[in-house]
């Protein structure tokens, strides 16, 4: 609708940038790989070595599938040894998808469960289309060495890291950052899958002085930050933030943080939908301000602005004259020319008004 989604969490932190730079540090200077973090992430690639206890675990559990579709993973592997890197579609027997989204072949199911297991890396994408290749000619030899991390203490690193990253929150929404203690990382012993130890890695991390509790007023539950933490006297920022940006990842976190009640509205049947189907909060100081429903008309080379929203206690004007210089931003580094605002939203009229002053 607007750039693609691993794109704008950038844009949103640093304003107006080259996308193939971010490319290049996935694919040519290798210092981010593709892996699950809370979903399919460009993470750093000092994280790799912590992230071997979960490609350990999905490795764990190949015995519970079926025969035949190991096997078949098998080939693939093989296939990609021999030939990388390779998409989905070029392998030799990948099977059809079988629809749209997440109907994926065969040949797909497996690739992404080699990736999952660390058999296979992300080598590049054409198109957008991922490309996959043996570690071994992905990533960098000195971080393929790397000694191995006991899980216990390379959960309890991700931890901190996702404090560090979120600023303040309970145990479960730090661990959501990089979904620890997930479903899929808890092995099965005997048909059951093994307790939970999520209250266990923070009472460890606070008694090695690694986290601080802390408590937050409205909050049931206590809550962790990194020591020597500091709440600014003032937060000046302005943004526009992406769905599936990390700030929005965890809803209920988001609202407990921001007061800001959000919803992705793209899975939301139209006549149910309340803001948009493309909707982006817009940061303002410390707070979200407003959301508005974009898209990018490239043909027309126009930003279109479907629908503006302003949050209850905020100043329209001011609001609208901040989200219009974020908008033009956006537009520059989309390389749009114009922007077309619809009626729809309470900030509607305020902001067309905005970005019209300034083109005058």
């Amino acid at each position: 609708m607007l750039a693609r989604a691993h794109y704008l969490p950038t844009f949103s932190r640093y304003g107006a940038y080259r996308m193939s730079a971010l490319d290049d540090l996935a694919h040519g200077r290798r210092e981010l790989f593709e892996y699950w973090g809370h979903a399919a992430c460009f993470l750093p690639v000092d994280l790799y070595p912590l992230m071997r206890w979960r490609m350990n675990n999905q490795i764990a559990n190949w015995s519970r599938l079926p025969a035949r579709q190991r096997a078949f993973t098998e080939s693939v592997y093989r296939e990609v040894a021999e030939r990388g890197p390779l998409s989905a579609g070029e392998l030799s027997n990948g099977g059809k998808s079988r629809g749209p989204w997440w109907g994926w072949s065969d040949g797909k199911e497996s690739l992404e469960l080699l990736v999952a297991q660390g058999r296979l890396a992300i080598a590049a994408r054409r198109n957008f289309e991922r490309l996959y290749d043996v570690p071994e000619r992905v990533l960098p030899r000195d971080v393929l060495q790397a000694p191995a991390v006991d899980p216990h203490d390379a959960r309890k690193t991700l931890l901190v890291r996702a404090a560090r990253a979120m600023g303040v929150g309970t145990a479960k929404d730090i661990a959501q950052y990089f979904h620890i203690e997930a479903w899929w990382d808890r092995q099965t012993i005997n048909g059951r899958r093994r307790p939970i130890e999520t209250q266990r890695l923070f009472d460890d991390l606070v008694e090695e002085r690694r986290l601080v509790p802390v408590r937050v007023d409205g909050w049931a539950r206590t809550a962790y930050v990194v020591p020597g933490v500091r709440v600014p006297a003032r937060v000046d920022a302005r943004a526009i933030v992406s769905p599936f940006d990390p700030v929005l990842w965890e809803r209920k976190w988001t609202k407990a943080v921001f007061d800001f009640d959000y919803q992705i509205e793209i899975y939301v049947p139209g006549p149910r939908r309340v803001h948009g189907y493309y909707v982006l909060p817009f940061l303002f100081g410390d707070r979200f301000a407003a959301r508005v429903d974009l898209k990018a008309d490239r043909k027309a080379s126009t930003l279109l602005v479907h629908a503006a929203y302003v949050e209850p206690g905020f100043a329209p004007r001011r609001v609208a004259a901040a989200l219009a210089a974020e908008l033009r931003a956006a537009a520059a580094w989309l390389s749009l020319e114009r922007f077309r605002v619809a009626r729809k939203g309470n900030l509607a009229a305020d902001l067309n008004a905005a970005l019209r002053a300034r083109s005058r």
